[in-house]
């Protein structure tokens, strides 16, 4: 089955034109991806980005779960220093009993230093970071799968706790690994059920593909059990047909920017275009796609795609 899972970072709408409407206009794609068949819905995890809104994407969540009533959700992805492991289990397996099965649990090890200082959280090196990752999803799994947990790591202690009720999805709801460093696939190797490398080139997803193996082996891990996410360019834009593409380009293309630079940097094409570029890489084994439109909060993008992409798989 060939799944497709939308975006919707803080970033997708600009910044200061509808301070008021943030949730509104999220609600609103996350509506509108469920009735067009989408498979999931993504926020990032992000607390500032210097003057932009950002809404916390957890409590985001739990309020689209009450709107929604089929379409996944799932966060890419949370930084593994803002929510202590313990209670952070206990959330996911809340919000996946009030989703009915819902939730797909994405996790990182963080990655905007500035953030993490100015709300008191560490941000120590890459390799710590992802050791703490390590940790917490030890202790989320031992939390939904374990009657009483107790835990002695390097980092972080729970002592006798119950987490009740468990979550709806057996064995547990996907963990999804973000980070395209050899330390964060050396996590997702140990413990991902899907893994995350965000936009890559094909030449590029190769190598990762074989360090990920790489680190497989080390875990005695077949790497089929793993299913991988593939994003289709930094942002997608797609037209009808080519006399639209050429006239929705230079409404599309910031300014100062070349035409060749835009098409360059993003994913730029037909529904023709797109189902060559995703048949390509369904047969290198890929079966999730990780969709991000250029042009939200219009939803010209996501209908377009729906109707003559996701059709198509």
């Amino acid at each position: 089955m060939v799944k497709f899972g939308v975006f919707i970072p803080f970033y997708a709408f600009g910044h200061d034109s509808w301070k008021s409407s943030i949730f509104g206009r999220i609600k609103e794609i996350a509506v509108k991806c469920e009735k067009l068949g989408y498979h999931s819905i993504w926020l990032d995890d992000h607390l500032m980005y210097k003057k932009t809104p950002i809404l916390e994407c957890w409590t985001v969540l739990s309020a689209l779960s009450t709107l929604t009533a089929r379409i996944r959700l799932g966060t890419l992805v949370l930084s593994a220093a803002f929510r202590n492991p313990a209670v952070l289990a206990k959330m996911a397996a809340t919000l996946d009993v009030i989703t009915n099965g819902r939730l797909e649990l994405g996790l990182g090890a963080g990655v905007q230093k500035e953030e993490h200082i100015a709300y008191g959280f560490p941000f120590p090196s890459l390799k710590e970071r992802a050791d703490r990752l390590i940790e917490t999803i030890e202790i989320i799994k031992a939390l939904w799968s374990g009657e009483e947990t107790t835990y002695h790591g390097q980092y972080f202690e729970v002592k006798k706790a119950i987490c009740l009720p468990k979550p709806v999805q057996l064995p547990h709801p996907p963990i999804v690994i973000g980070g395209k460093s050899e330390h964060l696939l050396r996590v997702a190797a140990k413990h991902a059920d899907r893994c995350d490398w965000g936009p890559l080139s094909l030449k590029q997803y190769r190598q990762k593909l074989a360090t990920f193996e790489k680190y497989c082996k080390v875990f005695d891990r077949n790497p089929e059990e793993v299913e991988k996410a593939c994003w289709l360019g930094r942002a997608i834009y797609i037209a009808a047909d080519r006399e639209e593409l050429d006239e929705k380009i230079l409404k599309w293309k910031p300014r100062g920017i070349s035409t060749e630079a835009f098409k360059r940097r993003n994913s730029i094409g037909t529904p023709e275009d797109f189902i060559h570029e995703i048949r390509k890489r369904i047969d290198m084994g890929i079966n999730f796609f990780m969709l991000y439109f250029g042009d939200l909060p219009d939803k010209g993008g996501l209908e377009i795609f729906a109707e003559r992409v996701l059709k198509e798989f």
